[in-house]
This record gives C-alpha cells, sequence and structure tokens, in this order.
C-alpha cells in the first residue's frame, strides 16, 4: 500500500461527508422548472452528479482502509514528490493546454501524461504507454461528448 490505513480510513470519511454534503446542497439549489428551463441544464445538477462520485469513491476507500487496517503501513512513498507532480501537471493542463490547444487534445494530452506519470515503472513501456493512449482518448471524447451534449457547454 502506498499511505498507511489510517491516513485512507480519515480522508475517506473526510471525502464521504464532504461529498454528502455536496448532495444535500446541489438539491437544494433552485430547479428553474417555473421558467420552463431544461432539467438537464438545471445549477445543481453537475455538482450533484460530482457530489455522488465524490461519495462512491470515498465509501470505496473506507472499505479498502477497513479492510487493510490490520496490515502494516509505513510511511506513504514519495508524497510530496507525487503531489507537486500532480499539481505541476493539473497546471499545466489548466494554463498552458486548455484555451490553447483544442479542449479534446488538451485533455488528452493531459491525462496520457497523468497516467503514464503515476505508472511509470509498474507496467511494461508497451504496456504503459497502450493504457495511458487508450484512457486518454477515451476520456476525452467522453468528457468532451459530456459537456458539448449532454451539459450544453461550449468547450474553448
Amino acid at each position: 500500500m502506498s499511505s498507511t490505513p489510517r491516513a485512507d480510513l480519515v480522508f475517506s470519511l473526510l471525502l464521504t461527508v464532504f461529498g454528502a454534503a455536496v448532495i444535500v446542497e446541489s438539491w437544494r439549489m433552485p430547479r428553474l422548472q417555473e421558467l420552463g428551463v431544461d432539467p438537464m441544464s438545471a445549477p445543481g445538477l453537475t455538482p450533484g452528479l460530482l457530489g455522488i462520485i465524490l461519495t462512491g469513491l470515498g465509501a470505496a476507500l473506507l472499505l479498502r482502509s477497513v479492510r487493510h487496517a490490520g496490515a502494516a503501513g509505513g510511511p506513504a512513498e514519495g508524497g510530496w514528490g507525487r503531489l507537486a507532480l500532480a499539481l505541476g501537471l493539473c497546471l499545466v493542463y489548466a494554463v498552458g493546454l486548455v484555451g490553447h490547444v483544442p479542449f479534446m487534445a488538451a485533455t488528452g494530452i493531459f491525462v496520457f501524461l497523468f497516467v503514464a506519470a503515476f505508472s511509470w515503472g509498474r507496467l511494461s513501456p508497451a504496456r504503459l504507454f497502450l493504457t495511458a493512449a487508450l484512457l486518454a482518448i477515451a476520456t476525452a471524447v467522453l468528457v468532451t461528448l459530456l459537456f458539448e451534449k449532454v451539459f450544453l457547454v461550449r468547450l474553448p
């Protein structure tokens, strides 16, 4: 394991509570039915979906941390370096790619680099490239379609 079961337990509880709070608050947002607004463009829809995802991931991490509670957990390996790498990649995506190249390409490049960076040394080079490329293409296409066709958001 890359982190201690106790840290996973604490973070999973925080993530689950935060996700549930997001769901509650998004439910309380106006639905604008009285104005005849399409339900897919209601202001609470996207936060509600994100809250559901956060709650689900928090619950999954909670189950994992409870299952591994008896395992010996040392300090996280390279925690600060991995955090810096993740933040750097996010910054490159937000400042360097989005708005400068088509959104689908920017997202694909970001996902490819992120997967490759965090899987380096764990997979063979061929499998790493294939996995990163497939995830990048699928994510770029699905995110673009979701925002443009479902949420009706024009992407840069």
